[in-house]
């Protein structure tokens, strides 16, 4: 079902009307660019179970009540509001009333908002997930409004430069400075993850490459890149299943391929990460083609 959208302010007629009259849950994912992965869900009743993930979602809702558990407190976002979920928090996500939910949301890699000023400040951190903000919210628009279209290298740029400022912005408190070589340390070792991601790497390892100890180490990892080296490991190897799922792929060859142990093992990180078992999500992803 091909759909007309405009995300342009008072604009949103058109993905109001998107499914409507459908009640079939479905995700739309566009192909991912510079890292950052772009979906539009459509969900009726409950959405997802409980996870996390070790980027932040910054989303918009559409049409419908979203309704989520964060940080022990459940939360509601009206259409036209900003959703802002930190990395690593545990949330979970519903259609808060019967005519379903419709949003679109980015996962934006925390590294991209730390290297806006150089690595050199911890992450933000943005207390209320629901927001009224017209910065975010238009930046968001200009990467949410075409999902059909890759976003140039200027675009991206210049819409991370102003998630950035408006995370920061919300977060209302002081920007915490990391040392020059905890900073390095980081780097080395998200470096070091990214190129051994199918492999079992040591906290020896972690530690020869940094020059900290494990406990430093974790502790100013977290502080830039919103969660643990285990953590942000395990993530690189659900994103390599994911898109070996996408290109046709069976299960078990793609936690194979992803390095992990089984297809018992996959499917429970990716439960733990995404709040449904990878047959799901890509029952979700197959019911949206269908439809377009």
């Amino acid at each position: 079902m091909e759909v007309e959208t405009d995300l342009a302010p008072g604009g949103q007629d058109g993905l109001e009307r998107l499914w409507q009259g459908l009640p079939v849950d479905g995700i739309r994912i566009a192909e991912p660019s510079h890292g950052v992965e772009r979906i539009e869900a459509r969900f009726y009743g409950n959405a997802f179970s409980p996870h996390r993930h070790d980027t932040y979602g910054l989303g918009l809702t559409l049409h419908g009540v979203q309704t989520f558990r964060y940080r022990g407190v459940e939360r509601f976002s009206n259409a036209g509001n900003v959703i802002v979920l930190h990395p690593d928090e545990l949330h979970d996500g519903a259609a808060g009333t019967p005519d379903g939910l419709i949003y679109r949301i980015i996962y934006l890699p925390p590294d991209l908002i730390s290297a806006v000023d150089g690595h050199r400040t911890a992450l933000p951190f943005v207390p209320d997930p629901v927001l009224a903000d017209d910065g975010l919210r238009q930046a968001l628009e200009d990467l949410l409004s075409d999902l059909d279209e890759q976003p140039s290298d200027t675009m991206m740029d210049d819409v991370v430069m102003r998630l950035a400022a408006g995370l920061f912005r919300q977060a209302g408190a002081p920007r915490k400075m990391l040392s020059p070589s905890a900073r390095t340390a980081v780097l080395r070792a998200r470096d070091l993850l990214d190129d051994r991601y199918t492999e079992l790497v040591s906290s020896e390892a972690l530690e020869a490459e940094t020059g900290l100890d494990r406990y430093e180490l974790a502790r100013q990892f977290r502080r830039l890149m919103g969660t643990s080296p285990h953590r942000y490991l395990v993530m690189r190897r659900l994103e390599r299943a994911k898109r070996s799922m996408m290109e046709g792929q069976g299960l078990a060859e793609a936690a194979a391929d992803a390095g992990f142990a089984d297809q018992a093992h996959f499917t429970r990180h990716f439960r733990k990460t995404f709040g449904m078992t990878p047959g799901h999500w890509l029952a979700l992803r197959t019911a949206s083609t269908r439809e377009r």
